[in-house]
């Protein structure tokens, strides 16, 4: 109840939700053209590009579609008593 006595229904904010960023950077982002002969049903990887904007333009110039992939581990992460899994971008190699 708030100071008038109506019932009040306090929703949550963004401060009262907890929320996990996970660090990864552009860096973490590996780019790819489609293998010859795959389909969005089935996608395969083929040429990989070195940058986001190199992608584009050659995604552009053969008009098809790139992919991107980020690579995760599952590592141990403990927070008080309580143990848990959570994933972690491995970088480039």
């Amino acid at each position: 109840m708030d100071e008038t006595g109506k019932t009040t229904t306090e929703l949550p904010t963004i401060k009262n939700v907890r929320r996990r960023r996970w660090e990864m950077t552009g860096e973490d982002i590996r780019y790819f053209l489609p293998k010859s002969g795959s389909s969005s049903e089935k996608p395969e990887l083929g040429q990989e590009i070195v940058t986001e904007g190199e992608a584009l333009i050659e995604a552009f110039k053969v008009g098809q579609v790139f992919y991107t992939v980020v690579a995760w581990k599952a590592v141990p992460e403990i927070n008080g008593n309580e143990p848990k899994i959570v994933k972690q971008a491995l970088p480039r190699s």
